[in-house]
Order: C-alpha cells, then sequence, then structure tokens
C-alpha cells in the first residue's frame, strides 16, 4: 500500500443520513462533524432510493474542505425468481439493493433518472425499486458496490442459491466492468460471517476489486436503542418482534483507524475505498436562479395557478 493510501487508511462509502426515511438518523450537518473529527478527506452518502440530501450534503462537506461523493443505495429487481402467488413476498425475492456512486455529471444525471424512475414507476402498493434493465442503460459514469447483506449477492446467498448468487455476480460484473466492487461489511450479523468466505472466493475468481464498508445508520454505539425503535416504527411492529428488521451496535459511525483495524486483513478493500473516492470527482452546486415549472407557454401564470 501507498504511503499516501496508508495516510488515508480509509473512506466511508456507505452511508444513510437522515434522509433514508425510518433507516437513517445522521444528520448531515453531523455527518459534517464526524468527517472532521476524523479529519476525513471524502467522505459518500448513499440513502436509500433517493438523492434528498445530496446538495445540502455536497455544499456542506465542500465547505468543511471535505470531497463529497454523491451516491444512493437502490433496490435492483433482477427478475430472475419466479413470482409465487401462494407466497406472500415472493416478488420481492428477486430484488436486492446496490450501491451507486457518481463518478463525474453522467453518473449524477444517471443516479436521478434512476431514482425518478423509481419513485414514478413503481406500483404504489409495492417497494420503491428499478428493473434491472434500467441500470444495464444508465450505468455510464457510476460505480457500483454489490450491496452487502442487503444486496442481491448475498441475499442469494442466504436464500442457499449459490449459483444465483454468481448468475447476479456476473450480470453486474458485465454491466460495470472495473466499476463494480464486491462489498464487504463485518457488523457481527450471522449472515456476514456466513457469505464472507464465498464472497471472497468469488471475487478472487472473477477477479473484482474488494471494498470495505460500514453502513452507518447513527452516530455512535450509543444511539442504538433509539435507532432500533425507529426501525420498529418503520416497520409497524413491537420492540419485542424478532422477525422485524434490526441492525447492532456496530452499524454507528466508524472511525478511520476503527475501520483499519477492522479490516486489518484484506488491506486491498481499505485500499479501494481509496481508489473510488479518487474515481469520483462531482458534487452538484446549487443554483443562483431556482428551476420553476411553467404552468403555460402563454397567459397569466399566477391567475392559472389560483
Amino acid at each position: 500500500m501507498s504511503t499516501v493510501y496508508r495516510d488515508i487508511g480509509f473512506v466511508h462509502l456507505h452511508v444513510h443520513s437522515a434522509y433514508s426515511l425510518l433507516e437513517g438518523a445522521l444528520r448531515i450537518p453531523q455527518l459534517a462533524d464526524l468527517a472532521k473529527a476524523d479529519a476525513m478527506p471524502a467522505l459518500a452518502i448513499t440513502d436509500t432510493n433517493n438523492l434528498f440530501g445530496a446538495l445540502e450534503f455536497a455544499e456542506k462537506l465542500a465547505s468543511s474542505g471535505i470531497q463529497p461523493i454523491i451516491g444512493m443505495q437502490l433496490n435492483v429487481d433482477f427478475g430472475d425468481v419466479s413470482i409465487n402467488p401462494m407466497r406472500p413476498g415472493s416478488a420481492k425475492e428477486s430484488r436486492g439493493r446496490v450501491v451507486l456512486l457518481a463518478m463525474d455529471r453522467t453518473g449524477y444525471e444517471h443516479l436521478m433518472q434512476l431514482t425518478s424512475a423509481g419513485f414514478l414507476e413503481t406500483d404504489p402498493s409495492d417497494e420503491i425499486h428499478v428493473p434491472f434493465e434500467l441500470l444495464e442503460k444508465l450505468n455510464e459514469g457510476v460505480i457500483c458496490l454489490s450491496g452487502g447483506p442487503d444486496g442481491p449477492v448475498d441475499r442469494a446467498l442466504i436464500q442457499s442459491n449459490p449459483d444465483l448468487a454468481e448468475k447476479r455476480f456476473d450480470r453486474l460484473a458485465a454491466v460495470f466492468g472495473d466499476r463494480f466492487y464486491m462489498e464487504l461489511q463485518r457488523h457481527e450479523l450471522a449472515a456476514e460471517r456466513m457469505n464472507e468466505a464465498t464472497l471472497l472466493e468469488l471475487a478472487y475468481r472473477k477477479n473484482v476489486g474488494l471494498v470495505a464498508t460500514n453502513q452507518a445508520l447513527f452516530a455512535s454505539p450509543n444511539d442504538h436503542e433509539a435507532h432500533d425503535a425507529l426501525l420498529a416504527i418503520a416497520d409497524g411492529r413491537l420492540l419485542s418482534d424478532d422477525q422485524r428488521t434490526k441492525r447492532t451496535p456496530l452499524h454507528a459511525f466508524k472511525t478511520r483507524k476503527q475501520m483499519e483495524a477492522l479490516f486489518a486483513d484484506l488491506p486491498e478493500a481499505l485500499a479501494n475505498t481509496i481508489e473510488i473516492a479518487m474515481r469520483c470527482h462531482f458534487r452538484p452546486k446549487s443554483l443562483k436562479t431556482p428551476i420553476l415549472p411553467r404552468f403555460s407557454m402563454d397567459g397569466d401564470e399566477a391567475e392559472e395557478l389560483r
């Protein structure tokens, strides 16, 4: 590892702000403060299915001397599992969340198109998602991380379907090429421990880069209890319900040193976080003149609005 990479150590590439509604609990000013306190040179925002905080995040971090990396975690439907009307939820078995990061303006525009499609073209009764074919079409300028335990590859392994996991891996690698990375997380979850050896073997065999991430959802381990209540509210279930979504205290925002210690056995996965940060060189900027809709090409807009 070069001296520069060793000095930086690690860059967060999978972080949820409070704009990951009922999922993240990190306010953007809080993220900026955490990054400054640890002298982080760069930081990504990857809210679920949306770019709501992208502009605020870009301006806040840039003003703090930190490189903002704009991305999102997107729910993608691979269409590779048959829907069984007798099994509720079977439609979701072909889906998984990948992390997408904008390398340049083209990539950012593609992220905007993807999130817009997710909101506008998904049935209101369903969870927000986009078809894999749209991701194929709108991949230029975008880096893709496999998504960790919530990702399509990991989910197939959790379902004890390694062949499906490899097929999904191959489809993502075919679309993104050297812009695709196998994401590894370590939050002491059973699924993470169970899948890691298979994910490593797959990445090494297919010559795909590894990347270490920490799916940060709240500021410190002390915030875990409050965040757990937030997840229970999101699921509409009781805190005592073991079937609901749960995270661990290790989903707190970690320092670079903590992440270096956690992945000391995989230095290439740490180095690739820095490589990815260097490949992302775009940030959105606010416009001096707001872009407002025109209600008609002629006539009195004020009267038409009334």
